[in-house]
């Protein structure tokens, strides 16, 4: 079965998309499924390459249970756009700024990560960088709803190509 490839993006890749990707990786784990996916996160710019995720970021990561103190900053690069299935952006600003670098047969990959978690009633993953420990919670509390609706929607998808693929095969 071939990977789903994810790359979760924010502005600077040093605090909502290193904790998506943190996220996003945690409940597959829960789940048994890490094996179906390939998980990056990178950033439209290239403030911080090769940093670190924020400690704030870390830190917040860290009390729910989850290690993200491995991860190095990357820009978004052209290849991105053919090699991942899905680009998810943190936010409108993110998706705008994706949807104008990518090639013109990308842009269906490019989704906003928070449509994935319809019912909490905002688009956007608010940029904690310039706030306190309160705003890297709630961006958690935020990534962690749409990574559960995330994989449920491809956990759902693969089902139901294997079932296409089973009745057609008859």
């Amino acid at each position: 079965m071939a990977k789903h490839r994810l790359l979760f993006v924010c502005l600077g890749n040093i605090c909502r998309s290193p904790m998506a990707e943190g996220v996003f990786r945690r409940v597959a784990e829960q789940k048994g499924v890490t094996e179906m996916f390939e998980i990056d996160s990178a950033g439209l710019g290239d403030w911080h390459v090769g940093q670190a995720p924020d400690t704030r970021a870390q830190s917040a990561a860290r009390r729910r249970g989850i290690d993200i103190s491995g991860q190095s900053a990357r820009q978004v690069t052209h290849a991105d756009y053919t090699s991942f299935d899905l680009l998810l952006a943190m936010d409108g600003s993110n998706y705008a700024a994706l949807t104008e670098r990518a090639p013109k047969d990308a842009r269906h990959k490019i989704r906003c990560f928070l449509d994935f978690a319809p019912k909490i009633g905002t688009q956007d993953v608010p940029d904690p960088f310039y706030g306190g420990r309160e705003g890297f919670d709630h961006a958690l509390d935020l990534i962690e709803h749409a990574a559960r609706g995330l994989l449920a929607e491809l956990l759902n998808n693969a089902r139901t190509a294997k079932k296409k693929a089973y009745s057609s095969s008859e």
